[in-house]
């Protein structure tokens, strides 16, 4: 069998989608069959700086001789509006050859006559459109119904997804199959004199508090900022001493994301908040460690994979209460209600302090993390590859 995937987000995002498709496809191809797959792309206009992560794919494909990376010679703005603003019915198979399957990992399949699954992570351009970036929810808002009524299957990455599916864009619950992302081996508890090179290189603080995710509305980071202010050294004393508590953020400004830096000087936080940018894969392990604790209050999440690194590296962890985090954390951390300013600043000088519940925490979210394997996830989505081998075929048009 021939199958198709679009890698495109995989060779262009570090974190969320981009990460996923390339954890989840590298297992894929570490399971080992007799299929072939093209992995295809949008590779920008010819001479133009290539994808920061093509290297990644590269070294996917020389591992694994029965896969290929196919690049198509648009960027991929471009390749969207082609497709899905303007509807040409230019099928994938134009650059893949002839395909029996096509996956697409990020909502929206290219036009194929092959069958097609579909992987949704999220709803939240429903759910909370004032989060979302207002182009983007539009284009999504058209379409994904598009995409999912043309799918065979459907992958969500949680329940909570899948019960969103059915209940905003009216979803057959059996049409849906729940493939819970997985963690990286990586992403485990480690020694200090592993740990205390990055914290020099990064300059990290002694006591901090670790928030991982893009900077934008929906993370909630404004309400982190007031919490985590509200908090003197007092209050932490058993777990800093006479030493100041900071507040760490790794991760890359996102849409709307001045309110937060508007937020620190407010809140007269610039000496004891750091912004890190975006971390890169091989130092973000030792920075969960580093960490006495992860927060994590988003409003919604799909899935959200930042906790459960934190968790599988031993990191006692607060998140919110709501969409799929407490079904991906399940007894393995504090939970909060994201809109509570006061219960996020209790708890997170009840993980610092309690030791008891830190050491449950952490017992808890390591096995809680041993749960969520991508190994588990690539036999899943092979054994739907498998299932979906032979059918009819699709028209091509959009």
């Amino acid at each position: 069998m021939h199958v198709g995937i679009d890698f495109t987000a995989g060779a262009w995002q570090g974190a969320g989608i981009g990460r996923y498709t390339r954890e989840l496809i590298g297992a894929v191809m570490a399971l080992g069959t007799d299929h072939r797959f093209s992995l295809f792309y949008a590779a920008g206009f010819p001479g133009a700086a290539p994808p920061p992560y093509l290297d990644d794919l590269q070294r996917l494909c020389d591992a694994h001789p029965d896969a290929r990376a196919v690049p198509i010679p648009l960027p991929p703005r471009r390749l969207t509006q082609l497709w899905h603003r303007l509807r040409v019915p230019l099928p994938i198979e134009w650059f893949t050859g002839p395909l029996d399957l096509l996956h697409a990992p990020d909502f929206v399949p290219p036009p194929t006559r092959a069958r097609t699954i579909v992987t949704i992570h999220d709803l939240s351009y429903m759910v909370h459109p004032e989060c979302a970036v207002p182009g983007v929810a539009a284009y999504l808002r058209d379409a994904v119904p598009r995409g999912l009524a043309r799918a065979d299957t459907i992958f969500a990455d949680s329940q909570a997804t899948r019960h969103d599916l059915q209940r905003l864009l009216h979803i057959a619950p059996e049409r849906v199959t729940v493939v819970y992302p997985g963690v990286g081996s990586h992403f485990r508890p480690l020694p200090a004199d592993v740990c205390e090179p990055v914290r020099r290189k990064l300059h990290l603080p002694q006591h901090f508090i670790l928030f991982v995710g893009t900077l934008e509305p929906r993370k909630n980071l404004v309400r982190l900022l007031e919490a985590f202010a509200r908090i003197d050294r007092a209050d932490v004393r058993a777990c800093c001493g006479d030493d100041d508590l900071h507040l760490t953020v790794a991760g890359r400004r996102g849409w709307m994301y001045e309110p937060v830096f508007a937020a620190i000087e407010r809140l007269g936080l610039h000496r004891r908040v750091h912004v890190l940018d975006f971390v890169d894969d091989a130092d973000l392990p030792m920075v969960y460690n580093l960490a006495r604790a992860f927060v994590y209050p988003s409003i919604y999440e799909g899935f959200g994979i930042p906790p459960l690194e934190a968790l599988a590296c031993g990191t006692p962890v607060l998140t919110a209460s709501n969409s799929s985090l407490p079904e991906v954390v399940g007894d393995a951390a504090l939970l909060v209600p994201a809109d509570d300013t006061e219960a996020i600043t209790d708890g997170i000088i009840r993980l610092l302090n309690d030791a008891a519940l830190r050491t449950r925490l952490r017992d808890a979210g390591l096995d809680r993390a041993r749960c969520y394997r991508w190994e588990e996830s690539a036999r899943q989505v092979m054994a739907h590859y498998d299932s979906l081998s032979t059918g009819a075929f699709h028209d091509t048009t959009i």
